[in-house]
């Protein structure tokens, strides 16, 4: 039997790092060098970050139907194009506000008054220009998951699936691993505009290879007759091989997708949850420079977010495995098996709940505790994912997936806007605001990492309501 299906996940993988080393540039550039270039304050970045959620949020309603209707290669190739054109526009942002607001040159930003009206003026602007690359980034990236997840529904049967999802989810955690010892580093090196670019770049290699790699099995000359029949091992082998394009024709109407409950768990696992994840990924290297006065470009800045995204990048791809082993070894369905695996994932954000506190000991403790707890976000995101191609045809798969996606964006959105805007107050309030022991912005962070503990299994619990045991919906 051929492996070629490895070879197509080990692209997804790569896509789904640059994905997120796209997103991370602005989050280890925020604080120590745009920030103090344009005056930016917690809710500016609050702002940017949350309406950088809506906008994927909004994109994600519309990219699984795309990529459904273009197919996955053409729709993969679009997605990145355009996601990879707006990571490297960012570049641009500072020599636009300079036009913009008549300063002429970015020295000259730079050389503004802090509070006066031409700080406010750069400010303003400066948002606005980011928040258009960021809507086009957005525009792009919510191709990814869709196309992905499409991608695993064709090439590996559904025993395998989580764990092939976890390998190419894996990436998210491996972008944000390497982020921190290649991005900084760039920014101080050649300019926080390099940064963008050079990292911007890495997605027009990446469809090269996708060009000419990847096709639909049924059509690949690199998968033969055996691994086609493993792939196809949950259905009529046969049939599916024989008319693939019927199979693709049977396909879920895009309003209808919204009357089953299956549906809406997945959206109520993806809301609750996603905007844990991007919260952790935009604000921690922030939050070690302000808890800790640990820049992401000084060497205990980059250990810490290192560390962080390592212990992540080592559990997390193990989060797909645990599935496989309940039905393969407990021979338990996959959707049961996948469930109870979610449910143990759920405890391992409770850990974030500690951190706040030992912080006050070590700023590693802070850094193990959320990594442990991102660590199961991800672990819970590959098994989520993977419930979309359990329970829905392959013809409608990215359509699901985009909608659930949706639903994270717009929780993710809610989340990094009311950071934000309790960052800034709790930061002007000082010690007149309190939480459980702790002052002024520490008490921000701290009500931020006790809602990002107890979400996954709230998650949980609304899931298993919805859809109590297995059961797939018929095209």
């Amino acid at each position: 039997m051929t492996n070629w299906r490895w070879w197509i996940c080990s692209l997804l993988f790569v896509a789904t790092t640059v994905n997120y080393l796209d997103r991370q540039v602005l989050s280890l550039t925020y604080k120590e060098f745009i920030a103090p270039e344009f005056h930016w304050t917690d809710a500016d970045y609050g702002t940017i970050t949350s309406m950088f959620s809506i906008f994927y949020a909004i994109a994600c309603l519309f990219a699984g139907k795309f990529v459904d209707w273009m197919g996955t290669k053409k729709g993969y190739l679009i997605a990145i194009g355009v996601w990879s054109a707006g990571a490297v526009m960012h570049a641009a942002c500072g020599i636009a506000t300079a036009s913009f607001t008549g300063l002429g040159s970015v020295d000259a930003i730079r050389a503004v008054e802090a509070g006066s009206n031409a700080a406010l003026a750069v400010s303003t602007t400066s948002v606005y220009l980011f928040l258009l690359c960021r809507g086009i980034l957005a525009l792009g990236e919510s191709g990814n998951f869709p196309a992905a997840i499409k991608t695993t529904a064709e090439y590996f049967p559904k025993k395998d699936r989580a764990f092939a999802t976890s390998i190419f989810n894996a990436g998210a955690s491996v972008g944000a691993l390497a982020a921190p010892l290649c991005i900084p580093p760039l920014a101080k090196s050649l300019g926080w505009e390099w940064a963008f670019i050079i990292i911007g770049a890495l997605g027009f290699l990446w469809m090269f290879f996708w060009q000419f790699m990847y096709d639909k099995p049924e059509k690949s000359s690199h998968v033969n007759e055996a691994e086609l029949e493993y792939i196809h091992q949950d259905d009529d082998a046969q049939t599916e091989a024989a008319s693939p394009k019927k199979a693709d024709e049977k396909s879920i109407p895009f309003l209808q997708c919204f009357k089953y409950r299956q549906t809406w768990s997945f959206i109520a696992g993806k809301f609750f949850t996603d905007g844990v994840w991007w919260f952790f990924l935009f604000w921690a290297p922030a939050y070690f420079q302000d808890q800790f006065n640990a820049p992401a470009s000084s060497p205990l800045g980059r250990g810490l977010i290192f560390t962080l995204y390592l212990i992540v990048t080592v559990i997390s791809i193990y989060g797909g495995y645990l599935p496989k082993l309940f039905v393969e070894k407990k021979g338990m369905h996959p959707y049961n098996g996948r469930m109870l695996a979610m449910l143990i994932f759920a405890f391992f954000p409770l850990v974030a709940l500690a951190a706040q506190p030992l912080g006050s000991y070590s700023p590693w403790w802070p850094a193990v505790l959320i990594g442990i707890a991102a660590a199961g976000h991800q672990a819970w995101s590959a098994n989520i994912f993977s419930t979309v191609g359990d329970m829905f045809p392959k013809s409608t798969v990215a359509s699901i997936t985009g909608i659930g996606t949706m639903a994270g964006g717009i929780g993710s959105m809610i989340i990094q806007k009311v950071a934000g805007n309790l960052f800034t107050y709790a930061e002007g309030q000082g010690a007149a605001f309190r939480f459980l022991g702790f002052e002024g912005k520490p008490a921000g962070y701290f009500i931020m990492f006790c809602f990002c503990g107890l979400a996954y299994l709230f998650a949980w619990v609304i899931m298993k309501s919805l859809v109590p045991k297995y059961k797939p919906v018929e095209a």
